[in-house]
């Protein structure tokens, strides 16, 4: 099985390369802690997808911890990576990524076995992995998900970007993009684009992008990006989404995706306030004794 790791974002409200910040006391990253829960859940290859322009300091920082201890591999997402020139021509002035589901169609030549996707800012906590190993152990073929309930994804520095998840019977029927959630007196509120609120329980369950896929999905993929091409909505901004792919999957019937439940705790760091929460969690963890005081 291959996790594969999403590092490539801009990090535009953290302000920094959020992908390779220490936060362990041997100098581990989040994604140190994901790929270490990986391989604990019979993982055996990790594809990192990155910048080209941050490849010098990645190689330097996060494959010299983990290049002998495993099968690494590199990918590169671009702005140019998969875009036809007549699509390129009309969006030369955009700066932002093309998004999750942009990001793993240019890992899609390393995928050869099922796989799981994840962020690497995020610390997803060892049960997600186990559930997510044990399926597509069990069943390769099936796509998956571990959601959150949405409380334990919050940020007290700010509002957050979610899918909420409609599961039924232990199956996602739809999920749907919320772009600013957050912790309010009176609850937990979703502000909308208009500048209404949507409130949300907090159980309701949320994608933090940790999916499980078999990698017949992947020309699926290529086929839901060229149709994301022909019909962006603002050429600038409009990014292409792993849910929203999750979404055509289910709607023209090319996969279930089960949910599988994790009593597994999240944290991240979506802004640099995040950052002394988590370096604190981790150091509770570690001295609890679940991680090693160095990883690797």
């Amino acid at each position: 099985m291959i996790l594969v790791v999403l590092a490539a974002g801009m990090g535009s409200r953290y302000g920094g390369l959020k992908q390779m910040e220490a936060f362990g006391q041997g100098g581990e990253a989040l994604l140190d802690y994901s790929v270490f829960d990986a391989l604990q859940a019979g993982f055996d290859k990790v594809v990192f997808v990155i910048r080209k322009d941050l490849e010098t300091d990645f190689r330097a920082t996060v494959l010299k911890r983990l290049g002998a201890k495993l099968h690494c591999a590199l990918a590169f997402q671009e702005r140019s990576s998969f875009i036809p020139p007549r699509i390129a021509a009309h969006t030369a002035r955009r700066t932002k990524p093309w998004g999750t589901g942009h990001a793993l169609l240019c890992a899609a030549h390393a995928l050869d076995s099922a796989f799981t996707v994840i962020n690497a800012d995020d610390f997803y906590g060892r049960e997600a992995f186990a559930v997510m190993g044990k399926h597509l152990a069990a069943a390769p073929n099936q796509a998956a998900l571990v959601p959150y309930p949405v409380v334990k994804t919050l940020s007290p520095q700010g509002g957050v970007a979610r899918a909420l998840c409609h599961i039924q019977d232990g199956y996602l029927l739809a999920s749907y993009e919320m772009t600013c959630i957050a912790q309010e007196a009176a609850g937990i509120f979703n502000t909308n684009s208009d500048g209404t609120k949507t409130q949300m329980q907090p159980d309701t369950p949320v994608s933090m992008n940790i999916w499980g896929f078999p990698p017949s999905v992947l020309a699926d993929l290529q086929t839901y990006f060229d149709e994301f091409l022909e019909s962006i909505p603002d050429v600038l901004r409009s990014e292409c989404y792993l849910p929203s792919f999750a979404n055509w999957l289910i709607a023209t019937k090319r996969q279930t995706i089960r949910a599988l439940p994790a009593d597994s705790e999240w944290f991240g760091v979506t802004y640099q306030g995040d950052r002394a929460t988590a370096r604190a969690r981790i150091a509770a963890l570690t001295a609890s004794g679940v991680y090693p005081h160095k990883l690797w």
